[in-house]
């Protein structure tokens, strides 16, 4: 399984019908649509396909024709990243009418292309499950554990300054967390 690192953006050109593709983590997905419908409010339609693992680390899936004739749009984009085995990500596609009916099948391997042109652009990382990890340290250790995190490569933690001790919560691979333990 890989997931995208960053947002990335394409532009595909179908019988003079523009897909503005964006392809991004999960974490920016949540209102994206609707700043996509508000900078594109000429736009026809914005589709979109995501994927994400819950809690219990099922697959999540779910995806969006926008008003595209049923299953033209968000299925092959979700397909595309099933084919890749994206996880963590969301596609939206902008799509600008160009005065060409594309037809169901023609609309779907448009849509479908608009996505595979994004991912090929686009920085994919290997999945890693993270877990998180809590322990303490005396206030003259901060200086120490920060160089210790650093040096792993954690850029993920919480600190909570407490009246006698530092709470520390880390967020990485379990490898990564076994390395502090360890050190």
């Amino acid at each position: 399984m890989v997931a995208v690192s960053s947002q990335t953006m394409c532009i595909t050109e179908v019988n003079r019908s523009k897909f503005i593709t964006f392809l991004v983590p999960i974490s920016e997905y949540e209102g994206l649509q609707a700043k996509l419908k508000a900078q594109h409010s000429k736009a026809n339609h914005i589709v979109y396909a995501l994927r994400y693992l819950n809690e219990f680390d099922q697959i999540v899936e779910n995806f969006s024709d926008d008003g595209e004739p049923k299953g033209c749009a968000g299925t092959p984009a979700l397909n595309v990243l099933r084919g890749r085995e994206l996880v963590n990500s969301a596609v939206l596609i902008v799509r600008y009418f160009g005065g060409i009916k594309l037809g169901t099948g023609g609309m779907a391997r448009a849509y479908a292309l608009a996505v595979k042109e994004v991912l090929d652009v686009s920085t994919l990382v290997p999945y890693e499950k993270e877990i998180s990890y809590a322990f303490k340290t005396s206030y003259s250790d901060v200086d120490k554990t920060l160089y210790q995190l650093r040096q792993l490569g954690f850029s993920k933690y919480e600190r909570d300054f407490g009246s006698n001790s530092v709470e520390w919560t880390i967020i990485g691979n379990e490898e990564k967390i076994e390395k502090f333990k360890n050190i």
